[in-house]
């Protein structure tokens, strides 16, 4: 048995043998409400935010099933997951108006150490999750094990890619986006799974259904128990392509206006990820970019690439575009964009890592066209950014990229046009969990005698698995070759080192 269902399978009987251990009996009055896991993110040296949401129907109602009364919740941390060891414990009032949502932000813990956490709640034991403390900001800590991926449309497939990135026991995830989707197919659409709600999301107790049907799903649920996560969200989570108070369409019509589709789509997202208090929605805004120090080795700049944004220029889509270049136009707002740089010229980490949603390097056909949707629609943002790195020092940016539903490795540069200028950053894009449905081999990289800086292309499902140490990082495209059946195994797709000090793709 391996280690990874060795320890599922300690979790699971946690759930069960726990409650008489703690002293507990299953109510009778609220049936077991633990039906969507639990969750941890945004680790700081000395605590993390823990997460789970009570909801003994997931499906019924936008609340769970739950009753309109507030319940109590009593979390506990350990160093073992048999909870021989607690260090702490508390308690939390999930209400009903935050869909008897979960977070707790602990602190008090051990710098750059593993812990074990769980909750109760009416008698009734939760699975255990397995988390970690960051490095103390002085320090470089252990060498980190990530993997990160974006882009799970239920319907497209099953989630063998959440599964694999458990079994690799990372220290962190990080999601970049697309989290659920807010679309449906249509119902004689020959895909593997079927979403409850047949039409596109629209109030807040669809989208905390939507959320429950993918959160519901037991390879998603491994993933979250196995390491804290850092999360960000692109467009699906609200609506396809939206561009700060822009829709890309006025389909559906929304008889509440589209600020309060955003206010719901908000509320249920923070609802439904170990975010913590800071990033609470106020209505149709919410606090999404954020800096995560991991001491010495790294610091996260998580961006928010959707609320700030200008409109997509040329009516969106894939062409070529003066009008895109008009530097009074900014891809994450002009705001975003000065607190990057602000925090780039701290140089408080070896490697400073861009989570981010969208294409970052220059990707144009023979023709010139691009995509207005991503970083090529913004160029002056990008040369902003870039160069501003450049001027500042930073020796090892890197950049994480979702959203594409295709894997790639990119070399970043400050003049794309010129193929002799340097090197100045990496790109790793990941590909989907799902969405697209089975991948296919790719025939090489797409318009790559127009973009050399491109230099690997992958249309399978998968993930990026990344280690880094004070001195590389290593990288792997780590991908599945069908997600329509279920328990593929994960293959290797390429294999790349970027060496600390010198941007760009190495090969191993």
């Amino acid at each position: 048995m391996s280690e990874f269902n060795r320890r599922t399978f300690v979790f699971g009987t946690a759930v069960t043998v726990g409650a008489v251990a703690l002293g507990g009996r299953a109510s009778a009055a609220l049936p077991y409400p633990f039906r969507l896991g639990v969750a941890s993110g945004d680790p700081l040296p000395d605590g993390v935010v823990l997460w789970t949401r009570l909801a003994p129907e997931p499906l019924e109602n936008g609340n769970g099933g739950m009753p309109t009364t507030s319940t109590a919740v009593d979390w506990e941390v350990a160093t073992d997951d048999k909870f021989a060891n607690v260090v702490k414990k508390g308690q939390f009032t999930a209400v009903y108006a935050d869909a008897h949502s979960v977070h707790v932000e602990v602190n008090g813990l051990q710098p750059d150490y593993e812990y074990y956490y769980r909750f109760r709640a009416a008698g009734h034991i939760s699975p255990v999750g397995r988390t970690r403390t960051a490095p103390a900001f002085d320090t470089f800590g252990r060498d980190l094990l990530m993997a990160f991926t974006s882009c799970a449309h239920y319907e497209d497939g099953f989630y063998t890619v959440y599964r694999r990135m458990a079994e690799e026991r990372p220290g962190l995830i990080l999601h970049l986006g697309d989290y659920i989707y807010e679309t449906t197919n249509d119902p004689d659409d020959p895909r593997p799974r079927r979403h409850r709600i047949k039409t596109e999301l629209t109030k807040l107790d669809h989208y905390r259904q939507r959320y429950a049907e993918y959160k519901m799903d037991a390879d998603l649920q491994a993933a979250h128990a196995v390491a804290p996560w850092l999360v960000v969200p692109d467009d699906h989570e609200v609506e396809n392509n939206y561009a700060g108070d822009h829709r890309d369409n006025n389909k559906p019509p929304l008889p509440d206006g589209w600020d309060k589709r955003r206010a719901d789509a908000y509320k249920a997202y923070y609802e439904n990820m170990p975010l913590r208090g800071g990033a609470r929605p106020n209505g149709h805004r919410i606090q999404l970019y954020r800096r995560v120090r991991w001491g010495k080795l790294a610091t996260f700049h998580l961006l928010d690439t959707r609320q700030y944004r200008s409109d997509q220029a040329c009516g969106d889509g894939w062409k070529y575009c003066p009008e895109a270049g008009d530097p009074s136009r900014s891809l994450p707002g002009i705001a975003q964009e000065n607190w990057l740089l602000d925090g780039l010229s701290q140089r408080q980490g070896t490697w400073d890592v861009l989570g981010q949603q969208v294409f970052f390097a220059r990707r144009v056909d023979q023709h010139g066209a691009s995509g207005m949707d991503g970083w090529d629609g913004y160029p002056a943002s990008r040369d902003r950014i870039q160069k501003g790195w450049v001027q500042r020092g930073v020796r090892n940016p890197v950049v994480l990229t979702g959203d594409v539903h295709r894997a790639w490795a990119n070399e970043l540069k400050v003049d794309f046009a010129n193929p002799a200028s340097p090197v100045v950053g990496t790109e790793l894009v990941t590909s989907s969990v799902s969405s697209g449905g089975d991948g296919a081999k790719a025939g090489g990289v797409p318009h790559q005698a127009e973009n050399p800086h491109l230099k690997f292309y992958s249309q399978y499902r998968g993930y990026v698995r990344t280690k880094l140490s004070q001195a590389k990082m290593d990288v792997d495209f780590r991908y599945v070759e069908q997600v329509t059946v279920r328990n593929k195994p994960v293959l290797t797709a390429r294999s790349y080192v970027i060496e600390e000090g010198r941007p760009g793709l190495q090969t191993p």
